[in-house]
């Protein structure tokens, strides 16, 4: 039985897995992002800066699997960032990035990109891989003053691409998206189950719970 692995620490990502059906093994990769980025050469595609770190998020976890015991795999690796005016916008890590963030976005949009790789390791070799992107535009509303300084006290918008949620308490402040809502999440599930037809999967073989019809 193929093992469906999830190389992320999101629990927005896990939870959008198990919602669809998939309760994945979860290991992280711990990958240094700024080490891959820089890798890549002076000012990179936005969409091969999203592409490489999901890449080598999928990759790095596949000796601790097989290491572990599990030889047929799936393993999912994605990284997510805002581009805004050319720029990409990962995680803000502290209150004052994410406000100046948020005075820039407030009231315009951005495009949410999200790498996605798929590695498929049989017998603990890797026999195939699958690697895209999903490029999403999000509206932002414009909080008041007070609601901003709320968001930052909770913490959410430090820790999170592009210093927003869709499915959390950043949603009251996204006025309409335009493309996959999952995506924005963090995992486009329309993009991965191609990505696994691609590699021979039906997505209905990995789901872990029965559904009803």
């Amino acid at each position: 039985m193929t093992t469906f692995v999830l190389a992320s620490a999101s629990p927005a990502r896990l939870a959008v897995l198990r919602a669809a059906g998939i309760d994945p093994v979860v290991r992280v990769s711990g990958v240094d992002e700024d080490a891959v980025t820089a890798g890549l050469g002076p000012d990179p595609a936005p969409e091969l800066v999203v592409g490489e770190l999901a890449r080598a998020k999928a990759t790095a976890v596949i000796e601790a699997v097989t290491r572990e015991g599990i030889y047929d795999a799936v393993i999912v690796g994605c990284d997510s960032m805002l581009l805004i005016d050319g720029e990409l916008q990962g995680k803000p890590g502290t209150v004052d990035a994410a406000r100046t963030r948020w005075r820039t976005m407030a009231g315009g949009s951005g495009t949410l990109l999200t790498g996605h790789s798929i590695v498929h390791i049989s017998n603990g070799v890797t026999v195939g891989e699958r690697h895209a992107h999903t490029a999403t535009v999000v509206h932002f509303a414009t909080p008041t003053d007070a609601e901003l300084e709320a968001y930052l006290a909770s913490g959410e918008p430090l820790a999170v691409a592009g210093a927003f949620t869709l499915d959390a308490l950043g949603g009251w402040f996204v006025e309409r998206i335009e493309g996959d809502p999952s995506s924005v999440v963090g995992i486009g599930l329309p993009l991965v189950r191609s990505l696994l037809t691609e590699l021979g999967f039906a997505v209905s073989d990995l789901w872990s719970v029965p559904r009803e019809i």
